[in-house]
């Protein structure tokens, strides 16, 4: 007679009811800019989205995130402001004929959302040795990035629009922040309820980008190997 380990739980499949919320949250995730309502998020939502954030997984378990959560709108003009210089210069790298469509972009939401939340990563969390990292350091940048995931999809689920807004000096935000050395500001985000989305994603419908055929990046058993195809 064999005895269950306690440690264990049954794993299996999603039913399909279940199997279909989760690829829809997948399938219309959309970075949002501009469709925040401004409906405040309740305290009982953002915990359980930074829950679903703090069960990524991370390398080692380290779980090398913490959640600064800014409402301030003070702190936040200043940080829009920061984001406004950056983007000038961001502007300028892009070839001129695609600078008009660039500059009519809107890229952030700091001020319109009703919550702002940066995700860091402390590089110092686990200690000088982590498991898992000890040939590839970067893992706890990778893990907290998954908790970003996590909340994205979660967010979703919850009819919560969030933007992830990367367009800054990294030292500006340290600044604004008060982050230490060994603390690394991984995403920025814009959180707000939303009542429509954009059905592609925007940079999508706006012609900057197409979504690139899956079967165009699929190699096997090496770079650049085709997979065979299926039998007909």
């Amino acid at each position: 007679m064999t005895h269950a380990d306690p440690a264990l739980a049954p794993a299996g499949p999603f039913s399909e009811s279940e199997q279909a919320a989760l690829y829809r949250a997948i399938f219309t995730r959309r970075d949002v800019r501009s469709q925040f309502t401004p409906r405040p998020i309740e305290d009982a939502t953002l915990r359980r989205l930074l829950t679903a954030a703090h069960h990524a997984p991370s390398v080692g378990l380290s779980q090398p995130w913490n959640f600064l959560v800014l409402r301030c709108p003070d702190l936040r003009a200043r940080i829009a402001a920061a984001f406004h210089r950056a983007n000038a210069e961001a502007s300028a790298l892009f070839p001129a004929d695609r600078r008009p469509l660039y500059d009519s972009l809107k890229l952030q939401g700091i001020t319109e959302a009703p919550l702002n939340l940066c995700i860091t990563c402390d590089r110092s969390r686990g200690g000088p040795v982590v498991l898992g990292r000890t040939h590839a350091p970067q893992m706890d940048l990778f893990s907290t990035v998954c908790a970003v995931q996590n909340l994205w999809l979660a967010a979703r689920a919850e009819g919560i629009g969030v933007g992830w807004v990367s367009i800054f000096h990294e030292e500006d935000l340290r600044h604004l922040l008060g982050l230490p050395d060994h603390v690394v500001p991984v995403a920025y985000l814009c959180l707000g309820h939303v009542e429509e989305l954009h059905k592609e994603p925007e940079l999508q419908t706006r012609g900057w980008a197409r979504r690139l055929p899956l079967d165009d990046l699929i190699f096997a058993d090496g770079w650049g190997r085709r997979p065979a195809q299926p039998a007909p």
